[in-house]
């Protein structure tokens, strides 16, 4: 390959503008295109509207090399993709007659009509390639026009894939006798910002060019996407340790895991290692941690149960905890905190307590700005850790961010295991 090529998708289909369902898609099909060597530049998605489809099939034939197209190719009114081609091209449709037999076969084998919009299915591109869909109806449909590659197929998400595995990858495989690929890894950081990393990284991020470093954040923690092109995957691999080691070599102390690994499973294992137990005292979160935890398969063997205890009596009443502590300290406070993870310890005989109490807002309690929130951890030893934060954000966002950096500081605390 003697030129970088730059690849395009276009998903078609305004049930994706919507929301109605989410575009899959367009992230397996990236995937697949880097293990292949073939970097995505553009995504697109786009309504079922003539005027627009052809706007968007004209702008990605001015910057791409090869054109993914998915969705479109139905039999409905709406499904206007070939026509939105066509008004780009000129190129006559014609109809696919061993399209047209398997879909006459389809139809007689499963005792249903067969309708004459049906055959709009059948219809390709004079010139075109086209590849039958071994799992639908609507063919794969490849296209060369003006030095740019056209692929097309249904939106249906399994017949995309299976006509991208049979035969689009092995056709641009073979035509651009393609041999490099594009290796990515995810370092994960936990108990740093996203501009404090990038701050700190700020050189090795701007200077690299291969591999190429992304930044990616989320609630409560920051990820970094190492990506390597390469002629084979073991090269691409070495690329990728070296940009590794610089990066670990700064900020390794907040590097919890890799790729898929998330930091509940992190923790989860940490406790199953060392053969330790939690439970949880929840007013704030409503349940969310036990819910994190018991989301994870095997999580009887480290987690006893929770006690949500929302109001001030369930407290006193359920984790026993003494109504003079309340009154003199509230409950959204450190005292009440400690009191209550060591109290679902002792309930529940585990190892660990946890416990989280706060404000979610929107107004104050106690005297207390939304977004306070209180853990506290007796642990395995009778230690108690106390943490105070502010959160900002709505009650879903302070929810969240909560239960999240509880299993922060359980990682934390856990890998300093004496």
């Amino acid at each position: 390959m003697t030129r970088q090529l730059k690849a395009e998708i276009i998903s078609v289909g305004t049930e994706l503008l919507l929301g109605q369902i989410s575009n899959t898609n367009a992230a397996w099909m990236s995937e697949k295109l880097a293990d292949s060597g073939i970097p995505v530049y553009y995504h697109s998605v786009v309504g079922d509207n003539l005027a627009r489809l052809t706007s968007v099939f004209t702008l990605a034939h001015s910057r791409s090399d090869i054109v993914f197209v998915t969705g479109g190719l139905g039999p409905t009114e709406d499904d206007l993709t070939r026509e939105a081609f066509q008004n780009m091209t000129g190129l006559e449709i014609k109809e696919d007659q061993k399209t047209i037999k398997k879909m006459e076969e389809y139809f007689a084998k499963t005792n249903r009509l067969m309708t004459p919009n049906n055959r709009k299915q059948a219809n390709v591109f004079t010139g075109s390639k086209v590849f039958q869909n071994s799992t639908g109806i609507a063919p794969g449909i490849v296209v060369e026009y003006d030095n740019t590659i056209y692929l097309f197929m249904p939106g249906v998400p399994r017949e995309m894939k299976s006509l991208m595995r049979e035969h689009m990858l092995p056709f641009l495989m073979n035509k651009f006798a393609l041999s490099n690929v594009i290796f990515s890894k995810v370092l994960r950081f936990i108990g740093i910002g996203e501009s404090q990393l990038e701050h700190e990284l700020q050189d090795v991020i701007s200077n690299q060019t291969n591999p190429t470093i992304a930044p990616l954040a989320s609630d409560g923690e920051v990820a970094l996407r190492i990506s390597a092109n390469a002629p084979v995957k073991e090269q691409a691999s070495r690329l990728i340790d070296e940009t590794e080691a610089k990066i670990t070599a700064r900020v390794g102390q907040y590097l919890y895991g890799y790729d898929s690994e998330t930091i509940e499973n992190k923790v989860f294992n940490l406790l199953k290692d060392n053969q330790l137990t939690i439970a949880s005292a929840e007013s704030l979160t409503g349940g969310a941690f036990a819910s994190s935890i018991v989301d994870m398969e095997g999580s009887s063997a480290i987690f006893k149960g929770a006690a949500v205890v929302y109001q001030a009596d369930a407290k006193t009443d359920v984790l026993h905890i003494s109504e003079e502590l309340i009154r003199q300290h509230g409950t959204v406070s450190n005292e009440c905190a400690e009191a209550m993870a060591r109290q679902v310890k002792v309930l529940y005989k585990s190892n660990i307590g946890i416990s989280f109490t706060g404000v979610a807002g929107p107004g104050k309690h106690e005297d207390n700005d939304a977004g306070t929130v209180y853990i506290s951890i007796n642990d395995h030893l009778q230690r108690v850790h106390q943490y105070k934060m502010h959160f900002s954000g709505d009650r879903d966002i302070i929810r969240r961010r909560s239960v999240k950096k509880a299993f922060e500081l359980l990682y934390y605390l856990l890998i300093n295991l004496k």
